[in-house]
């Protein structure tokens, strides 16, 4: 089975999957004195993302490990898969059409409020960006990344935070998947380097 057959089965069983939902926005104790300090004076406006996208626990019946990130481009949700047939799902923003990643991958790296070199390909595409965005919560990279890798080759997408969080829902990125702030600093709290990603 390839990886787009299976990535549509797996689909069809998420969307059945997620009959229970119980919304619980993400833990203040993987907040840093860091994380409090930055994200209490940050340069943009805080904005809740419509409900179904505010992180919840969700009931969860795919075949992935727990452990395993699971990413609905489609739908716009990232699953974290636990035990007992839950998950921990988030709301993202996602890539534009024809930018976004798709298969399989794993957690490379970590990085907590990683710095940001556009690649040429976004400097060609977006007039005005810098050639380098230091850490904080300006960084459109946001409070954590997750880097993904094939093999040992980065695929330069990454899971990472965001200073828009009016996007998470939309289809609107350079390809890489986006988080609110608090949500990926949760995901990255309980995701280990070498982790599954599955993104649909």
């Amino acid at each position: 089975m390839n990886v787009r057959v299976a990535g549509a089965v797996l689909l069809a069983l998420l969307l059945g999957a997620c009959s229970a939902v119980e919304r619980q926005p993400a833990p203040e104790a993987s907040l840093t004195p860091r994380d409090k300090k930055w994200l209490a004076n940050a340069p943009y406006k805080k904005v809740l993302p419509p409900d179904m996208f505010q992180r919840s626990i969700v009931d969860y019946t795919g075949s992935e490990k727990p452990g395993t990130i699971v990413v609905d481009t489609n739908k716009k949700f990232l699953y974290l898969v636990e035990n007992d047939g839950k998950a921990i799902r988030y709301g993202v923003t996602v890539g534009e059409e024809g930018l976004a990643f798709h298969g399989e991958a794993k957690v490379g790296r970590k990085a907590e409020w990683p710095t940001w070199t556009p690649t040429a390909e976004i400097k060609e595409r977006l007039a005005g960006v810098p050639n380098f965005v230091g850490p904080g919560p300006q960084n459109p990279m946001g409070a954590r990344a997750l880097y993904l890798y094939q093999g040992n080759k980065d695929t330069l997408f990454r899971i990472h935070g965001t200073n828009q969080p009016e996007y998470i829902g939309q289809a609107i990125s350079s390809g890489c998947i986006r988080m609110l702030n608090e949500d990926v600093i949760d995901l990255y709290s309980r995701v280990p380097q070498g982790a599954n990603v599955v993104v649909l």
